[in-house]
Order: C-alpha cells, then sequence, then structure tokens
C-alpha cells in the first residue's frame, strides 16, 4: 500500500520522561488515520515529530517516499489542539494574513477564504474582531487557514472540542470531502464515535508504546470475534446449561421485536461457534444469530487495561501466577 507518511521506530525522551519508546506508524496515501491514546500517552510528541515542530532522539519520518526535511511543512496542515488566533484583528483579514503565509496571493486567498466561509456557515463573521467569536466560530475559522493551500497531509488535533453536534457534524462532513479530494489525514481524538464515523485506519498508544494497528473494520471483527447474540424461544436456564461448557460468559437479554428471547454469548474459543449453534438448535427454537461487533470505545479500553496488565506484569514479575 503506498504510505504518505512512515514513522520508524521513533523514540523521544525528555528529562525523566520518555515520551515515545520505539514507535512505527504507516499512514496509507488517501485515508483518515486516527492517532488515539489517553491523556500522556505520547500521541502529541508524535505529531509534532511528524509535523517538524520537534526531532526525534531516534528514528527517522518517511514523507512521501523521502526523509521528511523542512521544506516539506508547505505540504502539511497542522491544526493543534491549543489554539491562537490575535484577537484584535479582524477575522477576514487574519484568515488572509494566515493564508498568504501559505503562499497564496491576496486575490487568490480572498476568493478561496470567501467560499469556504460560506460552506462553513460563517460569511457574517468575515468583519468582526475574532475577540468577538465563540469558540466554535474560532475553530472554524482556524480549521479553513489549515486546510486552504490544499496540503497533501492535514494533521488535526482534537478538531471537535468546543464543537456542538450540528457544527461537528459540519466539520466531519468537510474531512470527508477533503479526503475523497486525495488528502490524507491525521487526527487524534478522544471521540470513539467520530472514530467510528471517520476512521479507515487507528494506531492506539499507550504508555509511549503503539499497542495496536489497524483497519477499523477488521479490528472490530478481531476484538468481536468470540461475542454473539441469540434470539430463540425456549428454556434459557437450559440453554445456559447446554452452552456452559464452550461459553466464557452467558448473559441473558430481553426480548427482541418479535418477542423472541435474547441471549449474549461469549466463546471460549473460537473454534467452539459450530458447537454453540449446534447445541443451541438442539435445546431452543434458534430463530436469529449475530455476531457482535464492539464500538471503538469497547477496543480502547480493553486494549488499554490489557496493555497496563502486561506493563505491571513484567514489571513486577513476583507477582505472575504459576496457575
Amino acid at each position: 500500500m503506498d504510505n504518505i507518511i512512515e514513522a520508524r521506530n521513533i523514540s523521544k525522551i525528555y528529562t525523566g520522561h520518555t515520551a515515545l519508546d520505539d514507535v512505527s506508524i504507516e499512514v496509507p496515501r488517501g485515508k483518515v488515520y486516527g492517532l488515539l491514546g489517553p491523556n500522556g500517552a505520547g500521541k502529541t510528541t508524535l505529531i509534532r515529530i511528524i509535523n517538524h515542530i520537534t526531532a526525534p532522539d531516534r528514528g527517522e519520518v518517511i514523507f512521501d517516499g523521502h526523509t521528511l526535511t523542512a521544506d516539506d511543512i508547505v505540504n502539511i496542515g497542522y491544526l493543534p489542539e491549543e489554539r491562537g488566533l490575535y484577537k484584535k484583528m479582524k477575522v477576514g483579514e487574519q484568515a488572509i494574513f494566515f493564508a498568504r503565509l501559505k503562499g497564496l496571493s491576496k486575490a487568490d486567498a480572498t476568493k478561496a477564504l470567501k467560499e469556504w466561509f460560506e460552506r462553513l456557515e460563517i460569511s457574517q463573521w468575515w468583519d468582526k474582531k475574532v475577540e468577538e467569536l465563540s469558540k466554535g466560530m474560532a475553530q472554524k475559522v482556524q480549521f479553513i487557514v489549515t486546510v486552504l493551500h490544499r496540503p497533501k497531509l492535514l494533521i488535526f488535533d482534537e478538531p471537535f472540542s468546543g464543537f456542538d453536534p450540528i457544527n461537528a457534524n459540519i466539520l466531519k462532513r468537510e474531512m470527508l470531502k477533503l479526503r475523497d479530494e486525495g488528502a490524507t489525514i491525521i487526527f487524534s481524538t478522544h471521540n470513539m464515535g467520530s472514530v467510528e464515523e471517520l476512521c479507515d485506519n487507528i494506531t492506539l498508544i499507550n504508555r509511549s508504546h503503539n499497542i495496536l494497528t489497524g483497519n477499523v473494520t477488521e479490528l472490530r471483527h478481531r476484538y468481536g470475534a468470540k461475542d454473539f447474540e441469540l434470539s430463540y424461544v425456549g428454556n434459557p436456564a437450559e440453554l445456559q446449561n447446554v452452552l456452559s461448557p464452550i461459553a466464557a460468559e452467558f448473559e441473558l437479554g430481553g426480548l427482541d421485536r418479535d418477542g423472541n428471547a435474547l441471549a449474549k454469548v461469549t466463546l471460549r474459543d473460537t473454534s467452539d461457534l459450530r458447537n454453540l449453534i449446534s447445541a443451541a438448535n438442539d435445546t431452543v427454537a434458534l430463530r436469529g444469530f449475530r455476531q457482535l461487533l464492539p464500538t471503538m470505545d469497547d477496543i480502547f479500553i480493553r486494549a488499554v487495561k490489557e496493555s497496563n496488565s502486561a506493563d505491571s506484569q513484567l514489571s513486577n514479575p513476583e507477582n505472575t501466577s504459576a496457575e
């Protein structure tokens, strides 16, 4: 697959703190790539390295087939989490100022900005001072300035903070349009719903390490490989009894829209799927059967817990049971 960014074995150490420890990611061209992780995991440090704001202590970043240099920054648009506009300037004047810094002429900048202001429904704020803007309106202006020069790579750090659902959806729509027009997008967020809506691929960083990477759809199927929901007519106690040898968990649910009973089953092993269907069908009248796919929030929590548990056992080997 053609990658626009490859971060290879990146490590970054600050005084008394390892921000990144041998982290590698590959960002496919023309995709939306989610960079996830708890606060302090190392996401922002990696973003700053990719954006050539700081340098890694070890490792390298490959951009568009070559080692990243300062000359590549013109092809990267970066919207940091900590944003700032000059409060006393008029909105339109400031947007033109930033666009000129990106290499656009005043005429081209004004024309493109007017179009974007209309698309994001903030045209009426062109001649207002920045200090009159709400946080959400100011973020729209900064989003526009970030994407205006059509860079190959866009990096957004928590782009939806401060937005109500309507304006967040407007921003999501524009991000997907930019992707469809050829841009590659990296964005860091704590909003797992946005990850499911937008991301093609993700990397989850925890405690300075890459603990999970993959395609969003494939990850959901992988993490939900053992979870199933049955709808049936029959005795739930008998069903639970017959499935207990192969079920790690058995949970009774309510009723589906047709009045059939529901049960959630987590298999001990995926190879038991045939046995599950056969045993259930012999015990009750099986009306439906489906795999339960976890949300990205479920996967995030599970992966972080597993990573923290593994780290704890490595640092305290005497606590590891020999059962």
